[in-house]
Parts: structure tokens; sequence; C-alpha cells
């Protein structure tokens, strides 16, 4: 195996060369919102003239970006309904990040992806969508996280799109320099080792493994530049890499599940034991333990999403009762009223994309504003679940 960057006079000052066997890769190393990427792209296929073309995407992202029309058919009872509240915002937020830097400088969002799919067809080469399906590394990133930790994490995901604006295209193009995107997984590792893992060193393997499986002697990958270290450090050893077990969707944790079933199982004998000990005043004074905490935080970190009046009191009143249903949420509850209320149209939908590049565009539109609405009742609700129980149990003592 050798590994050589390849001179500008060559391919590109961004292009990483390996050869074994007879066989030749090279790996474009981009920033995903970049001019200069794009035409790194098309001059590096259009002078080796690849039998494959391997891109960082998966089916899910190739259909949606040739899909105009994926905003439109989103529709936000069902969103609720299927429990992708906070998986929608989490991805609208991440994505803004991309699409406000796209808007500063003039590129959208993966344009260097589509020069791969389009100068591909263009040259006659078989096209790989490398990358590991989305919602398996969205899915086994979140598993990954703690639960608190995932508490802290929902509030950081709006900051990055809103620092945009302190960037120059002088610090766009220096995201592409490898010292500096390997200084920054580093960093990234050491403040959230969980997420690393499943978002970075996983695909690192899955991309490379399917870089050395597409079909020819002459191979182009189009891939991030953060992405090429790892994959270089893999390249030996791709063919060992099991693509199958890394697309594995992890189970809930059992834990957890035994959890929602636990909680209100305690309640239940917790009442029962004050209703034994004092048919009147314990039974009542574990009732108002339980209610007041669960209607209290579920109303109040509902108001921080600015929902309408009565949102706040189906929050205060599903809450309690909600908490002990293990099969319905408080958030799918409020969530559907302030949908109601609300009534998101198809042109909200449409402005999703330009409205999350800000945090205000998120409480600006009707769509998300139903979705914050719901997280925010869900994170209340399960604040209130836990220090209404640690109250009945003090009182049930």
């Amino acid at each position: 195996m050798s590994s050589t960057h390849a001179t500008d006079l060559e391919l590109g000052g961004h292009v990483t060369t390996l050869t074994r066997g007879g066989r030749t890769f090279h790996l474009i190393g981009t920033a995903h919102i970049s001019e200069k990427s794009v035409e790194e792209v098309r001059r590096v296929v259009e002078a080796v003239r690849p039998d494959s073309v391997c891109v960082e995407l998966c089916e899910t992202r190739f259909n949606a970006m040739n899909d105009a029309d994926r905003w439109k058919k989103l529709n936000i009872f069902e969103v609720i309904r299927q429990g992708k509240v906070l998986y929608l915002i989490a991805n609208l937020a991440l994505s803004a990040y991309q699409n406000a830097l796209g808007e500063k400088f003039g590129v959208k969002p993966g344009a260097e992806q589509r020069e791969g799919i389009k100068v591909a067809e263009e040259v006659g080469a078989q096209l790989v969508l490398a990358d590991r399906d989305i919602q398996a590394t969205l899915k086994r990133t979140w598993a990954n996280i703690p639960f608190f930790r995932r508490l802290t994490l929902f509030g950081e995901l709006f900051a990055p799109a809103d620092e945009v604006g302190e960037l120059d295209e002088a610090q766009l193009e220096a995201m592409k320099e490898r010292d500096t995107i390997s200084e920054m997984m580093k960093s990234f590792a050491e403040a959230l080792p969980e997420v690393k893992g499943p978002l970075i060193d996983e695909r690192d393997l899955y991309l490379i493994s399917s870089v050395v499986d597409a079909p020819g002697d002459t191979v182009v990958a189009v891939v991030g530049a953060g992405h090429v270290e790892g994959m270089v450090a893999h390249f030996e050893d791709a063919e060992q890499v099991n693509r199958e077990a890394l697309s594995v969707i992890p189970p809930p944790s059992k834990w957890l599940s035994a959890l929602k079933w636990l909680i209100p199982a305690l309640v239940l004998v917790l009442f029962y034991v004050g209703y034994s000990k004092n048919a009147d005043r314990s039974f009542e004074d574990m009732l108002w333990a339980w209610v007041l905490p669960n209607a209290g935080f579920a109303a109040l970190l509902s108001l921080l999403a600015l929902p309408k009046p009565l949102s706040v009191i189906t929050a205060a009143v599903a809450a309690p009762i909600t908490s002990l249903n293990p099969a319905l949420g408080a958030g799918m509850v409020v969530g559907f009223v302030e949908a109601w209320l609300r009534k998101p149209t198809v042109e909200d939908s449409e402005r999703i994309i330009q409205d999350t590049m800000t945090l205000k565009g998120f409480y600006t539109n009707p769509f998300t504003r139903v979705l914050l609405v719901a997280v925010f009742s869900t994170l209340g609700s399960a604040i209130g679940t836990y220090v209404g129980l640690g109250w009945v149990i003090a009182l049930a003592r």
C-alpha cells in the first residue's frame, strides 16, 4: 500500500492517492460548502476518467437531494405521532449551519457531491453511494449519548448557524486543510466522545470499505476533508469492515424501556401505601406531590416555545396523566393541540430550510414552532416526573 499527496500540477492540493494490487484510489477531501471544492471535483474526475465515482451520500440523502418537493410532503401530525419531533429538529438545526454557510458564500450545500454525480455521468463512470444510511448514523449517534447529556446538547444545536456571520471565505477554505480538520476532530472527540464514534469513526470505516468495494481499477471518492485521515488509516483492512454490522440500529436501552413501566408502577404502589396509612390526608398529599411538579414543569417549559395559551393548559393537564402512561407522552398531546391551533400550511413547510437558518426562524415558522412546543413540553414533563416521584417517595416513608 502506498499513500501520497498529489501535487497541484497533478490532481489538486486536496487529493490523496492510494494504490494497491494494480488499483488506484483518489480521495478528494472537500469542504461541503466551497466553490473551489466543486471545481476540484470536476477537474480531478475529468483528468482521471475513473471507472467509479464514490460520493459521500446514502440512498436516503441521494433521493432527498433529488426531491424538490420533500418538505411539502411533511405532515406535522405524522411527525408527532411517530415520535420523530426531536429527530427532525436536530436534523434541521444541524443542516442549518451548512445552509447558512451556503447562502453566505453562494454555494448550495452538497454542491460538490452534485458535481461528482454530474461529472461521473459525463465521463461514463459508475456512481457509488458510499455513505451509511443517515437514519442509522443519527440513531446510532443518539443511542450513544447519555440521557441527561441529550438535554444539554439540545440547547447547543442552534448556536453554530448564528455564528456563520463571523466567518470569512479564507476561514472557510482553511477548513479543507487536513491539519486543521484533524485538530477540530480531536477537540470534538474530547468535548463529546460519545458522538465521535458513530458520527465520524464508524463512517470512516464504512466509507473506505465502500470505496475499496467500488468496481474498476481506478476510483475517485468525493468525501469531506475530515474523513480522509480516518479512511487512509483503515485502507489496509478495508475488506474486513462489516458494513452490515455498522448499519444496525441499536434497540432502545432495556433499562430505559423498563423505567417507563417501573415509574408508573412505583407511583401507583406508593399511592396505595399512602392510602393504606391514612385514607384521607396521606393520599391527598401524595396526589398533589405528583400533580404539581408534573403540571408545573410541563407548563413552564412549554412557555419557552411561546405556545398558544390552550397548549400551556393542555401541558399542565396532560403531564400528570401521561407520566403514568408509557405509551403516551405529554409532548405528543400538546403537540397535537398546538398543531390544531396553529395549522401549519404547505407554504410553511416549504420555508423550513430558509427559516431554520436562525433561531428566530424556528420560532417564526408555524411548523417548527409546533415542534418546539412538543419538545419543550416533553422536557418539562420528564423533569416533573422525577421531581414528583422524589416527592411522593418522601411522603410515603
